[in-house]
């Protein structure tokens, strides 16, 4: 790898499988230290093995929907390892949806901290050392249904489009200290939680046709790969990422075309 990424500190949220191992993986890859995190020590210790890297990895377990959690990644980051340069806010996803009418406010409030809340608290806590320092990267993992809608998944594509405004604003208000606020906003991922849970939420029987009902109107008509994913958040956190920030990037497949 060409080192894009030499002398930085990162930390990625929900990072022991799928979209968040990829990226902490080429973040390590490209020359990062960093720290990853996941609700289960088990996994934790199994990534930190897989991964390989030595000291310049670490675990710190937390669930995203714990503001307390969140915050003390940033923490630890810093205790760690000196210093936060690219935090990103990786974890999210759907829990028991239902057509709206059948929603819960329980179901709604879990859904808003572990999209929404998680990326607010997370921002929060790395923007009060990375503005000070005079450089960073926020880098949040929405969605294309940030951009647009599903039956089904109300409480998600709602915290997605208030992700994708989120980071728009932020940007705005840290740019000139040097930190630069983006969002991801894949279409359909083959990942664990799309196998666990996306079937059931739209009602649909097994991978194959969730993947379906996803590509079907997409450019590419193939889901993008966590491996894609990862190389454009190398790209964002990179100084040559530096001139773009309040953008919602569609990595879709040519899903939403804005």
């Amino acid at each position: 790898m060409s080192g894009r990424l030499d002398g930085r500190v990162a930390l990625v949220t929900a990072s022991t499988r799928s979209i968040g191992r990829a990226i902490a993986e080429s973040f390590v890859s490209e020359g990062a230290k960093v720290v990853i995190n996941g609700r289960s020590t088990e996994k934790g210790e199994r990534a930190l093995a897989e991964m390989d890297a030595g000291d310049d990895v670490a675990f710190r377990p937390g669930s995203a929907t714990d503001r307390g959690a969140v915050e003390g990644l940033v923490d630890f980051a810093i205790e760690r390892f000196g210093r936060l340069d690219i935090a990103v806010a990786n974890a999210g996803g759907i829990g028991d949806s239902a057509p709206i009418i059948d929603m819960s406010d329980e179901e709604w409030q879990y859904e808003l901290d572990l999209n929404l809340n998680h990326t607010f608290w997370l921002t929060r806590r790395a923007l009060r050392h990375m503005v000070p320092a005079g450089w960073g990267r926020i880098i949040a993992i929405s969605s294309v249904e940030g951009k647009q809608g599903k039956p089904n998944v109300a409480g998600y594509s709602a915290n997605k489009h208030a992700i994708n405004g989120f980071v728009k604003a932020v940007a705005r208000e840290v740019g000139r200290s040097g930190v630069t606020v983006n969002a991801i906003c894949p279409g359909i991922v083959e990942t664990d939680m799309l196998r666990e849970r996306a079937g059931a939420s739209l009602g649909l029987d097994g991978v194959g046709a969730v993947i379906e009902h996803f590509v079907k109107d997409t450019a590419l008509q193939r889901p993008v790969t966590v491996e894609e994913i990862a190389a454009f958040a190398v790209h964002l956190a990179s100084d040559l990422g530096g001139g773009f920030s309040g953008g919602t990037i569609s990595l879709d497949g040519g899903d939403a075309y804005h």
